[in-house]
């Protein structure tokens, strides 16, 4: 069951003045960023998708948007704690944001969930619950006026596995291709089917999705930013570390380089 970007609003990057825009979002950001610093304000940003989906791109570009000594960057890989060794959510609680500082994940809580529903090793009950847990944690961080941005990028199969084989072959690029992404390959109908019962449970009020169509580099790069300065814009105001509005999923498109 492919996600659905039929409806999905465009994100065109025009060839030639790209850097431009990029460095117009990235400074729209570091200013909002300064407000939230100001106002002791915190924030947490969710890169979620396959690998060779433009999350490293677009958290390089967070990275140089943010003060790095109120950014803290997360790279998720696959746990298997049990419940005998503490709830599956414990090493979250750990790396919340303080007051102004934000906390990028790059992949996230939803990495654990979408693996084991794929790879079959948790029950329907058990996914369902770890669903429902999620929307809890996010709730109560944004009870504590804790900015939650989280953003999905969809990529086609066919862009993705061209993007994993160049890496491959590039000496100097950070390997990607691992057991977990071969399993993504191979099971990719069924990662798809949980990603769209993922929207539709936690896709709350107080922490949407923006889903960013990752086909095209350029305008999912803008896309990404855009969300992200929109959303910091809104939640950090002058003297007032204020929360992010309430809207519904919303899906952002790339259609060019």
């Amino acid at each position: 069951m492919p996600i659905d970007l039929t409806d999905s609003p465009g994100g065109e990057l025009i060839t030639g003045q790209g850097e431009a825009v990029l460095g117009t979002l990235r400074d729209r950001i570091t200013r909002a960023q300064a407000r939230q610093v100001a106002g002791g304000g915190r924030a947490i940003v969710v890169l979620e998708g396959l690998e060779g989906s433009l999350k490293a791109q677009v958290a390089r570009q967070l990275a140089a948007a943010l003060d790095p000594r109120f950014l803290a960057t997360h790279n998720v890989r696959p746990d298997r704690r049990r419940s005998g060794e503490g709830h599956w959510l414990a090493r979250f609680w750990r790396d919340l944001p303080a007051n102004g500082r934000t906390a990028l994940y790059v992949h996230s809580w939803y990495h654990r969930v979408l693996e084991d529903r794929v790879l079959g090793l948790a029950e329907p009950a058990e996914w369902g619950r770890a669903h429902d847990e999620i929307n809890e944690f996010e709730s109560q961080q944004r009870d504590h006026g804790t900015l939650i941005l989280k953003l999905l990028f969809h990529v086609t199969e066919a862009v993705r596995a061209r993007r994993l084989t160049e890496q491959a072959a590039d000496a100097a690029a950070i390997p990607a291709m691992g057991p977990e992404e071969l399993r993504g390959s191979q099971l990719r109908g069924a990662y798809d089917e949980a990603l769209t019962h993922m929207l539709a449970q936690n896709n709350m009020r107080w922490s949407p999705w923006v889903v960013v169509d990752a086909d095209k580099p350029g305008g999912a790069l803008v896309s990404a930013l855009t969300a992200v300065a929109n959303g910091f814009e809104a939640a950090f105001v002058e003297g007032k570390a204020g929360q992010s509005p309430a809207v519904p999923l919303r899906r952002a498109r790339g259609k060019t380089d």
